[in-house]
């Protein structure tokens, strides 16, 4: 093992900056996580970036904005800029419940202390910067900068806002993963460029004042979009946005977008194309010593570290295209996958850990099993449009074998130093039923579910269908519920097969777009019938960019701009939420005059029978680590198995 010294990471003050026999610095990174040097913290990849252009880099983690705001000025002034992010979660989701209640808990701060992380972070800290330094750039990123590059909603203030280039006065905002334009920028910036001349830098938005000359750029065009000040007049005009916004953000060779804020002009550039396997090799390869700052050795561990401190993250990006995921929205909808060298490169390093014991809690991505997919033919992938690669049906252009997905498995699993690699990322399990993945070969599918079941997941196997209405399944972009059915058909096939006494965990949302409560009386009764008793499910929250948000707004479906019913009352998502919880005593009498009102007597007998055999075979409690849900499953397996299966 390694001994580490303090100049391993990057300086957070003064005095580490002189260790290191700096005298300026080139950039100055505040994030609203405290630092993590990992590959899976964003501070710390922009970080690392930063510092493999040759800059000078210093981060200053939480800073804090309830005193003499002595940490924004204790490092002086940067050479280039200041870099600012609110972390790896936007801040008002990490400091917020879907019902607006404050957090007990702050998974990315030591010991989960809550309160060193403002509201709308990237805001603040900027203001701050502007104010002490109006002379020095700010550029901002990172996945709340990233969601409020335009016109959102804010669902903690129940109000639309502009651009948070407006509201936090920042010069620039890098959008997505910033490595591509980043590297664009340091390579300017040294080039003698002046930082205020940096207009047409890809992936990145700036503003322009009234009256001035919008760039110019032969190679892109150009598309206008409804004025901010239109957007809260009219709400259908907000959501015809957002059809333009997704569009283009998920293009190949998309068009540059201009916003009308006031005075100003929101001008945001095309992105970059998918980074190639060297770039996001190089991202991954570079010196991080994957543990958190040692000034926090004596605060206790930070939660979100924890979770992922031996894992592996092997691909980016999402081509579900989910209506409540903000995923394609900020990574993009084409994959960047790892090689399999750089992955089994940084499973030698972990195992090198000093608390290292064999096992791998992770080996996945924003979805598990998309590593190494894309188009067949690129040339039709240049010209797609659709947000989704899978929704309504998988796109038969779509490569989805998970051939080298299952190669990677028994190549990390073949370290003699590991035990034993978990799965811990959500596995989309409509991409292993054939019927649904018509041009996949069965048998591959199959052979990748063995493996997951037999090898990497530890009593439970945690998938989402989300829903069991296809109305509001089709509006999620998810496939119909029928093929969960499908899926666990093979998975109890492999189950008994092997002998493995498995459970099926799935995962579902309460309260969204197009949910009526008959949906959420059909959902109980039918995963009842399945088997399933869910508890602590988790109620949609509205996130900026996304379509399932822009319903809850406006009322309207982007695409098609018809009307959509959607729950937003505290009441009635309280309603909806319990038909979750049926079998509770203070809820039945609830739902049987509610399903009665409305005439589905049908449903109320399959909840509530009027016999109480159910009751005999009352399911088992199993904790699931997958969001907080908590499912109930009927569990007939003798005490003294599910004792040796948590020997093992």
């Amino acid at each position: 093992m390694r001994i580490r010294r303090l100049s391993d990471w990057l300086p957070t003050t003064k005095k580490e900056v002189k260790l290191r026999g700096w005298d300026e610095l080139d950039v100055i990174l505040f994030s609203g996580d405290a630092y993590v040097d990992h590959p899976a913290f964003g501070p710390a990849v922009i970080g690392r970036i930063l510092e493999s252009y040759g800059l000078k880099v210093a981060i200053v983690p939480q800073p804090s904005v309830n005193d003499n705001l002595q940490d924004f000025t204790k490092l002086g002034t940067p050479r280039l800029f200041f870099a600012v992010t609110a972390g790896c979660m936007d801040s008002m989701v990490s400091n917020y419940t879907a019902s607006k209640r404050r957090r007990d808990k702050d998974a990315y701060t030591p010991n989960g202390d809550k309160g060193f992380r403002p509201d709308y972070a990237t805001t603040v800290y900027t203001k701050i910067l502007k104010e002490k330094f109006p002379d020095t750039p700010v550029l901002i990123g990172g996945i709340e900068a990233s969601l409020r590059r335009v016109t959102h909603y804010d669902y903690w203030s129940d109000k639309l806002m502009p651009s948070i280039l407006q509201s936090s006065e920042a010069d620039m905002l890098v959008y997505g993963m910033g490595e591509q334009p980043l590297r664009e920028l340091v390579s300017l910036l040294q080039r003698g460029v002046p930082f205020e001349s940096l207009k047409t830098i890809k992936q990145t938005a700036v503003l322009l004042g009234d009256g001035e000359k919008i760039p110019k750029n032969k190679n892109w065009e150009d598309v206008h979009i409804a004025s901010h000040e239109n957007c809260l007049a009219d709400k259908k005009a907000y959501a015809a946005n957002f059809k333009i916004i997704e569009q283009e953000s998920n293009k190949l060779y998309a068009r540059r977008i201009f916003q009308e804020i006031g005075t100003e002009t929101l001008m945001i550039n095309p992105p970059y194309p998918t980074m190639t396997e060297k770039e996001i090799d190089g991202s991954f390869d570079l010196p991080y010593t994957r543990m958190p700052h040692p000034k926090y050795n004596k605060r206790g561990p930070i939660p979100a570290y924890e979770m992922i401190k031996f894992s592996v993250n092997i691909h980016r990006g999402c081509f579900g295209g989910c209506s409540f995921c903000t995923i394609s929205a900020h990574q993009g909808k084409f994959i960047a996958s790892r090689s399999k060298e750089s992955v089994l490169k940084e499973v030698d390093e972990l195992t090198q850990m000093e608390d290292f014991k064999g096992y791998l809690s992770d080996i996945g991505g924003p979805s598990a099993n998309m590593y190494q997919m894309k188009g067949k033919i690129q040339s039709i992938c240049d010209k797609c449009v659709a947000p989704s690669c899978i929704s309504p049906v998988i796109c038969s252009n779509l490569d989805t074998s998970h051939k080298p997905l299952t190669d990677l498995y028994q190549a990390v699993d073949a370290h003699p130093k590991i035990k034993k690699s978990f799965i811990g990322s959500g596995i989309r399990h409509d991409m292993l039923v054939p019927e649904f993945n018509k041009n996949a070969d069965p048998n591959e599918l199959d052979a990748y579910t063995e493996e997951v079941m037999t090898k990497h997941v530890s009593g439970r196997l945690k998938v989402a269908p989300e829903h069991t209405s296809d109305p509001v399944l089709k509006l999620m972009r998810k496939p119909s519920f029928t093929y969960f059915h499908k899926f666990k058909d093979r998975f109890d096939k492999i189950n008994r097969k092997r002998k493995l006494n498995l459970q099926l965990i799935p995962y579902f949302i309460s309260s969204h777009p197009a949910c009526e409560p008959e949906d959420m009386a059909n959902l109980a009764a039918e995963t009842k019938d399945m088997g399933f008793q869910l508890e602590q499910v988790q109620d949609f929250t509205p996130t900026p960019m996304t379509v399932a948000t822009v319903i809850y707004y406006s009322g309207y479906h982007p695409y098609t701009l018809k009307e959509v019913n959607t729950p937003k009352t505290k009441q009635e998502k309280l309603d909806q939420h319990k038909f979750f919880f049926w079998y509770k005593k203070e809820n039945k009498k609830w739902i049987k005059d509610t399903l009665t009102k409305v005439g589905r007597t049908d449903l109320l007998k399959k909840l509530l029978p009027t016999d109480t055999s159910w009751r005999k075979n009352k399911p088992k409690k199993v904790r699931n680590t997958f969001d907080d849900t908590v499912v109930l499953q009927k569990n007939k397996t003798k005490k003294r198995n599910t004792r040796k299966r948590g020997r093992n």
